[in-house]
């Protein structure tokens, strides 16, 4: 099982992370703002995700954490 977490107030919404995933299971939550002002990143189905960390590699501000338990 994978568990993968977002830091929101950190992400300042580049889409670097949506691009990388293999899967295609993150996405820019347009319902919502961070502290920045910006659209966050967040995963669309965590049961999917087979924890390959690409989004977390990608990111430049070490917005998403996976942890493989």
């Amino acid at each position: 099982m994978v568990n993968i977490t977002f830091n929101t107030d950190r992400c300042k919404g580049c889409g670097l992370c949506v691009e990388a995933c293999p899967k295609h299971l993150l996405a820019m939550d347009q319902n919502a703002l961070n502290a920045q002002g910006h659209h966050p990143a967040g995963i669309t189905d965590r049961s999917a995700c087979i924890g390959c960390a690409s989004c977390a590699v990608t990111c430049p501000d070490c917005v998403i954490k996976i942890v493989k338990e």
